[in-house]
């Protein structure tokens, strides 16, 4: 995929389509060749398996659709030309929002409802501080905002996150 690049002042927007509503990246050049980014919101449930082509949809899962994301995120940076790997920006912020369970009905299965809730949030959490933990040792662990919403356009995902990274060049230069 190439993405449609517009260039204004310090911002660069990489976008996709002829008419695209949002863009994938929005880069700020805050001077010494490091960038601030900001990547788009995306879920690892039909947003991912649209951007890596997959042809599994994942559903309701926060420990393979985390990952997902942040797969789609690299590949971004990788057809940007910003870098090669995610390990090489560090994340300030994630904003996360939480997805209510699909199933069961809360009006029939109150109790099935609440157990599914729970399962999600401590998945949730496992797959958040596992991702940072087992593939980015080396970066610090970004701030974070989490709501519960009732749903995203997405109607197989648990999550949508949206994220704000820096990309400084010279902590990955050999020597």
């Amino acid at each position: 995929m190439a993405f449609n690049i517009k260039q204004r002042g310090r911002l660069t927007y990489y976008s996709t389509g002829d008419r695209p509503a949002l863009s994938s990246l929005v880069t700020e050049d805050v001077g010494g060749g490091v960038l601030k980014i900001y990547f788009a919101g995306l879920t690892g449930g039909y947003s991912a398996k649209g951007v890596l082509g997959l042809d599994e949809l994942v559903t309701m899962e926060p420990e393979r659709e985390i990952p997902l994301v942040f797969r789609c995120w690299e590949l971004w940076l990788q057809q940007a030309g910003i870098c090669a790997s995610l390990q090489e920006v560090d994340f300030i912020e994630i904003h996360a929002f939480g997805c209510l369970p699909k199933t069961p009905n809360p009006l029939l299965d109150p109790t099935g409802y609440a157990a599914e809730c729970e399962r999600l949030r401590q998945a949730y959490a496992r797959a958040y501080a596992g991702y940072f933990a087992d593939h980015m040792p080396a970066c610090g662990v970004p701030a974070r905002f989490t709501v519960h919403v009732v749903d995203v356009p997405d109607k197989a995902a648990s999550y949508e996150f949206y994220g704000v990274a820096l990309y400084q060049p010279e902590l990955h230069r050999g020597g």
